[in-house]
């Protein structure tokens, strides 16, 4: 098994972390349709699908930016680590 390099992880982390954001704010964009009245049975009213989907995004959102800052780290103590090693003196 290989391990990739973490300033590679790192990057993809960062890559991964700007489409799932991009994702969540075009779906917390999106414009909701009016609710449809619906027919039960029951006394409860029935909570529309989109609050579901835009609370969904908005977490999905939370999300990414924890993975960016995650993905940030990564590279931070890659480069400190590359700069520790090339400073070090034979």
């Amino acid at each position: 098994m290989q391990i990739p390099p973490s300033f590679s992880s790192g990057q993809a982390g960062l890559q991964s972390a700007q489409t799932g954001l991009t994702q969540a704010t075009v779906d917390v964009a999106s414009p909701t349709p009016p609710a449809q009245p619906t027919q039960s049975a029951d006394t409860q009213e029935a909570r529309p699908v989109e609050n579901v989907d835009k609370t969904e995004a908005l977490v999905s959102a939370v999300e990414a930016q924890n993975q960016g800052e995650a993905a940030a780290e990564v590279l931070e103590t890659s480069s400190e680590t590359l700069g520790t090693i090339i400073n070090i003196e034979v």
